[in-house]
């Protein structure tokens, strides 16, 4: 997910501009607007963003001065610019400074998006190569945690799982210090190191990025940067390690399987629900005793433990994510007792819920 912050001293341009960032994609989002370089600054105090996408000429102060100071005290930005023919010398003046790209108003869609497409593709580009270099330089410390996943990967331990990828947050966290962004770009490093390291056993794995949708608001305060990131780099270590379980299982296409993942669709959209084993087996017409069994045979998992885990990871996001309260977020995932949620919670992340936030918000 990509943030965007828009500065304009017109409401309407602003306004506009907003609606057509937002068309882009998905993944970019305008996290706020700024009538000049100075409330633009005193909202980056406050707020987090990617992108810094700034007109030239505004009262107070104008785009230049704004992409100095924003070069000066948030490096990891990107800043592209936005004008009008006329101001020529503001262009090459801010590509100077760095500026990625220049827009010419009226601002057209195509333009736009194809300046957003490249900004992404530097912020991608710039990170991922600063958690590379930062992963290499430590890995020879790290080698005990290497060899925890692999062979956690190669057994297919389900139940440890949410321990281990705690742990691994902690180490990547210790590599990233303050500049949390980086821990996306860290845990993708990460799993294709460990994807290399199972190379060697003949286990080809293709890795996809997953994507931070639904995990926090448009815009985040700067005292919630941590968290955010921290829950999005859970998102990608866990959605990484069930992928190579999966290829470690080498499962084929074949009818048990099938049922098995139209089980797993059904428990992820009915989690929150009362739900028996009897209810679940009778969505692909199977007994229940035998379900289990190729259930447990298929996942290295039971049934019942494969909800608990779509319903603690849920349980996790919205305690990290929202202000709900604990009994609140426990009758969201299907729990009427807060206390009885908050041991299954426990015997999931070692952890209670408070326990757990305070630790990832720490």
């Amino acid at each position: 997910m990509l943030r965007v912050l828009i500065v304009d001293d017109e409401p309407l341009i602003r306004e506009s501009l907003s609606s057509k960032v937002e068309q882009y994609s998905e993944e970019t989002v305008v996290a706020g607007t700024a009538a000049n370089g100075a409330i633009a600054l005193k909202w980056l105090d406050a707020h987090y963003a990617d992108i810094c996408l700034t007109d030239m000429k505004m009262p107070i102060m104008g785009g230049l001065e704004l992409i100095g100071r924003v070069n000066e005290r948030y490096p990891w930005m990107t800043t592209l610019v936005v004008s009008s023919y006329d101001e020529f010398d503001f262009a090459k003046s801010s590509m100077r400074l760095g500026a990625l790209d220049y827009i010419i108003k009226p601002v057209d869609q195509q333009q736009l998006d194809g300046a957003l497409a490249r900004a992404a593709q530097e912020v991608s580009s710039r990170r991922r190569a600063e958690a590379s270099i930062q992963l290499m330089r430590s890995l020879p410390h790290h080698q005990s945690m290497v060899r925890r996943w692999i062979n956690q990967m190669q057994t297919v331990q389900f139940e440890t799982l949410p321990l281990l990828v705690v742990d691994t947050l902690d180490m990547l966290e210790s590599l990233a210090g303050e500049r949390f962004y980086l821990l996306n770009p860290l845990s993708m490093a990460w799993l294709e190191m460990i994807v290399e390291e199972l190379k060697k056993e003949k286990v080809r794995i293709e890795l996809h990025e997953g994507k931070d949708l639904g995990l926090w608001e448009k815009t985040i305060p700067q005292e919630k940067v941590r968290s955010y990131f921290r829950l999005c780099a859970v998102r990608r270590l866990e959605e990484g390690a069930y992928r190579i379980f999966a290829v470690s299982k080498a499962m084929k296409d074949h009818p048990t399987r099938r049922a098995v993942e139209e089980v797993k669709d059904f428990v992820g959209k009915h989690y929150a629900e009362k739900l028996n084993l009897q209810e679940i087996a009778d969505q692909v017409a199977i007994s229940r005793n035998h379900f289990a069994q190729i259930f447990k045979q298929e996942t290295g998992t039971t049934v019942w433990s494969y909800l608990i885990q779509i319903r603690m990871g849920k349980a996790r996001e919205m305690l990290l994510g929202t202000d709900k309260k604990v009994y609140e977020i426990a009758n969201a995932v299907g729990y009427d007792n807060s206390v009885h949620f908050s041991q299954v919670f426990k015997e999931q992340f070692g952890l209670t819920p408070a326990e757990f936030k305070k630790r990832m918000e720490r």
